[in-house]
């Protein structure tokens, strides 16, 4: 066993001991992340690091850092905990993003002291490589992931994939690289690992960018951001400032442009505002974004974030963005947004991913890789390259999980290398910009394999995996029913007011 996996074995044991106290998995990471997040910054106070050249003291206020909740025991500990979380919330910086809106939800003295005492105090962080400290909160962050009660799993995206997808991409030293739905991190991180992995020795020039400058990101979630700003901070990425925004990134263009995106957008195709009304009950009302710089006007948010992801790239940057099925087929702004994207872009590549793969349940969702290039009086596109790995293959997040091994193959087939030097497989098809225009609505939802399950009966899978498929299909088709509602109780409203 790793040193990583017996500190985050060490870690999550104690939630089921917190779990008793009624926290959720989302409730005691969240109490992780502050409490070895003040233990960081009290060692970074004490030597050797304060008689390193150019030392700077962290940005904790006095009597709020970590020496003062040892000091204390009981009640005492529970209040000025709070008091801290509320202090450290009106800071600048990492500080701001990390203990935004923080509350204390171990209410139990006891075993708050025992958290902060035995549990966080007894490992000196600063002292773990990058690896092992960052490895042990990737794992708690899958954990939390898999907990289907808290929805956290929207914020996590299987990391073999990000791998694969990071591998073809091949980010450079130099790109400034972002991610306008960061969830926790993993495409960040992805991407810095990459960097630093195939690109030994560094100057300090270069590794100052990539930790300081190079990665930038979106999350419009509090929670989801802390957990990605300490994801990349025990990484070695980021220090007290961050380039980790809290905010809708639908919003507005942030004014800056980008090398390379690579991006999951949350799930769900209508984008929402929740407000109370005026009998004090809460309702939710479609927002349509409005931009001058997007090809199409909609209130589709997965449509809006390829509209965007494509604003965001510098000319001739590179993007790779997940997507649902319905950015591929659907009419109205869907076919708007796929013939600008045709034409002024090279859609050279699309992933079509298996159900599965994703927490979110039920979700048939594609990689879709596009470079943005300069204005042309003809289409950029010229041939879009399809990689099913949709037909045929079965995976399930508990008993048959998407696997790294899986996604080889599309690696090879990529030929990031030279991409011009592809060829067609029984899974890896070419189709010419006519051809996708001469489509329905300009449909790249398109597959050419005979589904074997349709005519086969003996290569059904197990029946624990098409039980767990049924509960996954019923689980995406109550979340439709229920936009559905939603939909028909704004008709409803809009009808009685006129």
């Amino acid at each position: 066993m790793t040193i990583s996996s017996t500190i985050g074995q060490k870690l999550w044991n104690y939630c089921d001991v917190l779990r008793d106290a009624g926290l959720s998995y989302g409730d005691y990471l969240e109490q992780l992340t502050y409490l070895i997040f003040l233990k960081m910054m009290y060692e970074r106070s004490q030597p050797p690091y304060t008689l390193l050249p150019g030392y700077r003291p962290p940005p904790i206020p006095e009597g709020y850092d970590w020496s003062s909740l040892l000091a204390k025991d009981a009640d005492k500990l529970e209040t000025h905990y709070r008091q801290t979380l509320e202090t450290l919330a009106r800071q600048p910086g990492t500080l701001g993003v990390i203990f935004s809106k923080a509350q204390n939800k171990i209410q139990e003295p006891a075993m708050l002291t025992r958290l902060i005492k035995e549990l966080i105090d007894s490992e000196n962080w600063l002292a773990l490589s990058a690896d092992v400290k960052g490895d042990a909160y990737e794992s708690l962050l899958e954990r939390n992931a898999q907990d289907v009660r808290t929805g956290a799993g929207q914020y996590f995206t299987p990391r073999p994939l990000i791998e694969a997808v990071t591998e073809v991409m091949r980010p450079q030293p130099d790109n400034s690289i972002c991610d306008p739905a960061c969830g926790t991190g993993g495409f960040l991180l992805a991407a810095h690992d990459y960097i630093v992995g195939h690109n030994k020795g560094m100057d300090l020039g270069r590794l100052t960018h990539l930790k300081e400058r190079a990665l930038h990101g979106w999350e419009i979630v509090d929670s989801a951001a802390r957990l990605c700003v300490m994801n990349l901070y025990l990484h070695g990425i980021g220090g007290d400032e961050t380039n980790i925004r809290v905010d809708d990134s639908l919003r507005t263009h942030p004014g800056i442009h980008f090398d390379m995106v690579l991006t999951n957008p949350p799930f769900g195709r209508k984008s929402s505002l929740t407000f109370v009304n005026s009998e004090g009950k809460s309702e939710k009302e479609s927002l349509v974004v409005e931009r001058p710089d997007f090809w199409a006007t909609t209130s589709n948010k997965q449509l809006n974030f390829l509209q965007h992801v494509r604003t965001l790239l510098k000319n001739h940057g590179r993007a790779a963005i997940v997507v649902p099925d319905n950015v591929l087929f659907e009419g109205g702004a869907g076919e708007t947004v796929r013939r600008h994207l045709l034409r002024e872009c090279d859609a050279h590549t699309l992933l079509r991913l298996p159900t599965g793969v994703f927490y979110a349940q039920g979700v048939k969702a594609n990689v879709l890789f596009f470079d943005r290039k300069p204005a042309s009086e003809t289409p950029w596109t010229k041939e879009l390259w399809i990689y099913d790995l949709r037909t045929n293959h079965r995976f399930t997040l508990k008993t048959n999980p998407l696997g790294r091994s899986h996604l080889e193959d599309f690696v090879a087939c990529y030929n990031a290398e030279d991409r011009g030097q592809r060829e067609e497989t029984e899974r890896f098809r070419r189709f010419s910009y006519d051809d996708l225009v001469k489509r329905d609505k300009v449909s790249l939802d398109i597959f050419w394999l005979r589904d074997e399950s349709m005519e086969d009966t003996d290569s059904l899978p197990p029946p624990d995996e098409i039980a767990e498929e049924i509960v996954e299909d019923l689980r995406a088709a109550l979340e439709q029913l229920e936009e559905i509602a939603g939909d028909l109780a704004e008709g409803e409203m809009i009808v009685r007011g006129g």
